[in-house]
C-alpha cells in the first residue's frame, strides 16, 4: 500500500469542514493535536509545550491564525466545529492541561509549518515532530526520536519491541493490503519500531495481544482522521487520470466522482450525498457572511451584503453574476475570519471562491442543484492533480496555490456546468492558474483578511471569464499538468518573506503597519 499516493477529493481538496480562518493553521494544527492525543493514549497529559521554528510561518502568525486554539482543541478532543473552539487553550487548562507556545530552532523543520510537541505527566514524557502541509493535511515525522510517516489517513499501530522478535509480532497482525515498515535507531540497538498501516481497523483483541507480548515495550494506536483508501488510484497527472476512466465519460465532474467512489470503496450515491453535505456548509457560510450577525473580523468591516445589494439595485458599473459571485466569495471570508464554520476549498484562506461561484450559479444563473454538485467533483478532480503534483500551502508556494488553485477549480466547475468536455474544463483551470502565476502571500497582520477578501472575489469573477474563453474557442497552449508544475517551481522561488509570514508585500506597507497602532 503506497500510502503517500492517496489523494482524495474529500480529504485533501474539498474539506475539511472547519472553523476559520486558515486550514493550514486552524485545521492542520487541530489535526496535529488530535493525532498527538491518540499517540499519548489514555488520560490527558499535565502539560504540553509547542515549539515553532523562527524561520517558519507558525512562529509569525500562530496567534492571529488560531494555531494555539487548534493544537489545544485537538489535544482535548474538542470538535473543530465546537462553539468554544477559539477558547480551547482555556478549556484545556480547565481539564488540567497547561499549554505553552514558544519559538526555538528546530533541526527537524523541513516545512514552514513544523511544530515540536512535548507532552508530560509525572510518569511519562512524549516528544513528536509534525507539520501542517496544506489544506488541513498533516505529516508526523518523528515520535520519541523514532523517524516514521504518519498522516491520519490510515489505521496505525506503532509497536516498539525487542530487536529480533519483529517476525513474531508481524505474525500477529492481519495479512491484508496493509503496509508494514521497520525503523531502527543506533542509540537504541536492542529495540526496533514496527509501523503497521491499514485502511481497516485492527481488532481490539489483536492489539491487546500485542501489548501483552513479553518482548513488546510500548504500543501506540492512531485512528484515522480522514477517509481511508480502499482501492488504489495510481495517477500522477490529469492525462493519466483521463486515460484511467471509461471511454464514455466526457464530463470532468463524472470523472472526479468516479475516482472518489472507487478509491474510497463507496457507492457513487454515498459520494454524492457527502458532496451535497459539503455544499450545504458552503451555502451556509455564504448566508452567514451576508447576514452579518456574529461577525467579528479584526481589520475589515463586512461589505459583501452592501456590494450585492448595490448590484441588485442597479448601482454597479457593470455588475451581473461575476460581481455577485465576488460578493458571495467575500461573504464566506467574512464568516471564516470571524471563526465561523466553512469548507476548505481547497484551503481556509481560499474558501470563498467556489461557494461564491456555485451559489451564484444556483441563485442567479438558474442552474440545477445536481449540475452544481457534479461540478464540485470537476473542481475536486482539478484539485487532486494540484495536490499530487504541487501543494496547497502558501507557506511553500505563495497565494497562487491557495486562491489561485481555488480559481482554477472554480473555472473547471463553470465549464463543467456549461456542458464543456473534460478537456475544456482542464483548459479553463489551466488558464485561470496561469493568470495567478507568482501570486505572493502577504497577508496583513498575519490574518486572512487583507488582501485575501478581494483576491477570493477576483478569483470567483475570473472563473467565469476563463471558462467562457475556452468555451468560446480560445486554444490553451500550455496543458494543465505543465501549468501546475510551473506554478510550484515559481512558488518555490519566492522568498520566505512573501510566503505567509507577513514580512513582505502589502503586509509591510505603512498603512498595513498602522493597523498595529489602532
Amino acid at each position: 500500500m503506497n500510502r503517500m499516493s492517496f489523494i482524495s477529493i474529500f480529504n485533501d481538496v474539498l474539506g475539511p469542514v472547519m472553523r476559520g480562518p486558515s486550514s493550514s493553521h486552524t485545521a492542520g494544527s487541530h489535526h496535529i493535536g488530535r493525532i498527538a492525543r491518540s499517540l499519548w493514549g489514555d488520560g490527558i497529559p499535565d502539560s504540553a509545550v509547542f515549539t515553532f521554528d523562527p524561520e517558519g510561518s507558525y512562529s509569525r502568525v500562530y496567534r492571529q491564525q488560531s494555531v494555539d486554539s487548534g493544537l489545544a482543541s485537538g489535544l482535548i478532543n474538542m470538535p473543530m466545529s465546537d462553539i468554544g473552539f477559539h477558547r480551547a487553550v482555556d478549556a484545556a487548562a480547565d481539564e488540567g492541561l497547561i499549554t505553552r507556545f514558544r519559538i526555538g530552532s528546530l533541526e527537524e523543520a523541513s516545512h514552514p509549518n513544523t511544530v515540536e510537541i512535548r507532552l508530560r505527566s509525572p510518569n511519562r514524557d512524549m516528544t513528536a515532530v509534525a507539520a501542517s502541509i496544506g489544506g488541513g493535511i498533516v505529516a508526523f515525522s518523528q515520535i520519541d526520536g523514532w523517524h516514521l510517516e504518519l498522516d491520519g489517513k490510515t489505521h496505525d499501530l506503532i509497536i516498539i519491541c525487542r530487536r529480533g522478535c519483529e517476525k513474531q509480532i508481524q505474525g500477529l497482525l492481519p495479512e491484508s493490503d496493509a503496509d508494514l515498515s521497520l525503523t531502527t535507531r543506533p542509540e537504541r540497538p536492542k529495540e526496533i519500531l514496527l509501523h503497521y498501516r491499514s485502511a481497516r481497523e485492527v481488532e481490539d483483541a489483536i492489539t491487546e495481544g500485542i501489548r501483552r507480548h513479553p518482548d513488546v515495550n510500548h504500543v501506540m494506536r492512531v485512528a484515522p482522521l480522514f477517509f481511508t483508501r480502499k482501492n488504489a488510484t495510481p495517477f500522477e497527472s490529469s492525462e493519466d487520470m483521463i486515460r484511467s476512466v471509461p471511454d464514455d465519460m466526457r464530463s470532468l465532474g463524472e470523472i472526479g466522482r468516479f475516482f472518489e467512489a472507487r478509491q474510497l470503496g463507496c457507492p457513487e450515491s454515498e459520494i454524492n450525498d457527502e458532496m451535497k453535505h459539503r455544499f450545504e456548509v458552503m451555502r451556509k457560510s455564504v448566508n452567514q457572511g451576508l447576514d452579518e450577525k456574529d461577525l467579528n473580523m479584526r481589520l475589515l468591516k463586512p461589505t459583501a451584503r452592501s456590494v450585492l445589494e448595490t448590484d441588485k439595485s442597479g448601482g454597479s458599473a457593470v455588475g451581473g453574476i461575476h460581481l455577485r459571485a465576488a460578493a458571495r466569495a467575500m461573504a464566506v471570508m467574512h464568516t471564516a475570519n470571524s471563526g465561523g464554520v466553512v469548507c476548505a476549498a481547497p484551503t481556509g484562506g481560499s474558501a470563498g471562491v467556489l461557494p461564491g461561484v456555485l451559489v451564484s450559479m444556483i441563485e442567479d444563473g438558474n442552474i440545477g442543484f445536481d449540475k452544481v454538485i457534479r461540478s464540485l467533483f470537476a473542481a475536486g478532480a482539478v484539485g487532486m492533480v494540484i495536490a499530487r503534483r504541487a501543494t496547497f500551502a502558501a507557506e511553500v508556494a505563495g497565494c497562487q496555490v491557495e486562491i489561485g488553485a481555488a480559481g482554477a477549480m472554480a473555472a473547471a466547475a463553470v465549464a463543467d456546468i456549461a456542458g464543456g468536455s473534460f478537456r475544456q474544463a482542464l483548459d479553463a483551470a489551466a488558464i485561470a492558474l496561469q493568470n495567478t502565476m507568482g501570486s505572493v502571500c502577504d497577508l496583513v497582520q498575519g490574518r486572512c483578511e487583507i488582501p485575501c477578501h478581494t483576491r477570493n472575489a477576483a478569483a470567483a469573477a475570473n472563473a467565469f471569464v476563463c471558462a467562457d474563453l475556452i468555451l468560446g474557442g480560445y486554444f490553451n497552449p500550455i496543458p494543465f499538468d505543465e501549468t501546475v508544475d510551473a506554478s510550484l517551481a515559481v512558488g518555490r522561488m519566492l522568498p520566505s518573506d512573501l510566503r505567509c509570514t507577513a514580512r513582505g508585500g502589502l503586509a509591510v506597507t505603512p498603512s498595513a503597519l498602522r493597523f498595529e497602532e489602532g
